[in-house]
């Protein structure tokens, strides 16, 4: 471990990024540069001062950009929550998962009914949400198996419907759905379109107007490199006139904390309705500038770069993909074990090589492991953690010759 010690530490320097020879590949939360963390410990600042509402200002039109949106101006009391596409942000002081509860709850009434195909645990938590606030009907697939659009087609084509929400990129299978596709059967059936897109936006190519996305919900720990505990969500005008719809009627479900109607008037003020999480703001808006400097087109680029050079170096292996083949996610890559090998592999690995990949979920525990290729993360990082991670295998006794050039396959 010595002699491994000291070629990591000579790496480190070499690469000149490397954070004390940790190669850290989860599919999130990832690594935060230090412009995020030096912007996290700050003093704190009162929530309903123009220090703050200048804080809002600016990240409200950097997730703009994050979101594929149109550009608003980042200064408060210029509506930098809105552009020309008519989408407003909505900053959510809490998970992912509440901004996709926000975006269907307030969205929703109890005889809605809502289709729900998934294909891993993220979907499947979809549907469970979606189940409180709504008439869900869930159409389960083997985890990481694309969806039979035939199916989900003639799922729509019933009228039943009046949504269908998705899970667009699945960390816990390595599957990104063909959203491109699913929104096109919205459009010919009439029905609405929910993105939770917590792990693609800002990693993956996301087009909300051009899907007729009503909302699009993203986390900030995820692809764009930001702190935990803190979300959005992109919401279009018909989501509002939904939304005001339900509430005039009175058949809107009971929210207080997610209540998107008490957001939304906040909004135009460059405010929240209740205290926000002001740290992670500023944080977020830290690690916002950086995907903005780097370009989002760019960042699609990297991460699908990086997937691309995980998948060719693996497969050359004989390993097995969990995800179909042509629709394998570009922010994560989910990887089968060969006999033999398990979960004290990826002990092994953090423990002996300070090199971090992630699990299965449920009843995949042991059997398979995660590659996060999202955030920051950089071409000299990846293929450093590749080689650690052959070196582990061949220790756990793969037979994996030592010639492989991995820096070849990217």
């Amino acid at each position: 471990m010595g002699v491994f010690k000291d070629l990591i530490d000579k790496r480190s320097i070499m690469a000149g990024h490397l954070e004390d020879g940790v190669c850290f590949l989860v599919p999130g939360p990832v690594r935060m540069n230090d412009s995020v963390l030096s912007a996290m410990s700050k003093p704190v600042m009162t929530a309903r001062g123009p220090e703050f509402r200048d804080v809002m200002a600016e990240l409200n039109s950097l997730l703009r950009l994050a979101f594929n949106l149109s550009p608003s101006i980042a200064q408060r009391s210029e509506e930098s929550w809105t552009g020309e596409d008519g989408y407003r942000v909505i900053v959510v002081s809490g998970s992912g998962t509440a901004a996709t509860e926000m975006a269907i709850a307030n969205r929703f009434s109890q005889h809605d009914k809502v289709l729900v195909p998934s294909n891993g645990k993220f979907g499947e938590r979809v549907a469970e949400i979606a189940s409180r606030y709504c008439d869900c009907t869930h159409l389960r697939y083997d985890w990481g198996k694309a969806f039979d659009l035939n199916v989900v087609g003639e799922h729509l084509q019933s009228g039943d419907f009046e949504a269908l929400i998705i899970c667009h990129n699945e960390t816990s299978t390595g599957i990104t759905q063909d959203a491109e596709a699913l929104s096109e059967l919205c459009k010919k059936h009439n029905v609405s379109f929910l993105l939770d897109a917590i792990t693609s936006v800002g990693g993956l190519p996301v087009h909300p107007e051009k899907w007729g996305v009503e909302a699009v919900v993203v986390g900030a720990q995820k692809c764009t490199a930001g702190p935990s505990g803190i979300a959005a969500l992109a919401v279009s005008e018909e989501w509002v006139a939904q939304v005001d719809s339900r509430r005039q009627q009175g058949s809107a479900n009971p929210t207080y904390y997610l209540d998107a109607v008490a957001a939304l008037k906040k909004g135009d003020d460059d405010q929240t309705p209740w205290t926000p999480a002001i740290n992670l703001c500023m944080g977020w808006a830290a690690s916002l500038r950086t995907l903005a400097e780097e370009g989002l087109q760019e960042r699609w680029k990297r991460c699908r770069e990086l997937a691309e050079g995980v998948r060719s170096l693996f497969a050359s292996l004989g390993f097995q993909f969990l995800a179909d083949e042509n629709q394998r996610s570009n922010t994560v890559t989910a990887l089968m074990y060969p006999d033999g090998i398990d979960d004290a592999w990826r002990s092994r690995l953090q423990s002996d090589y300070q090199t971090f990949v992630i699990g299965a979920q449920d009843h995949l525990k042991g059997k398979m492991f995660r590659i996060g290729s999202m955030g920051e993360t950089s071409k000299a990082e990846m293929i450093e953690g590749c080689r650690r991670m052959l070196i582990c295998f061949r220790e756990s006794g793969l037979p994996i010759s030592e010639e492989i050039d991995v820096q070849g396959f990217f």
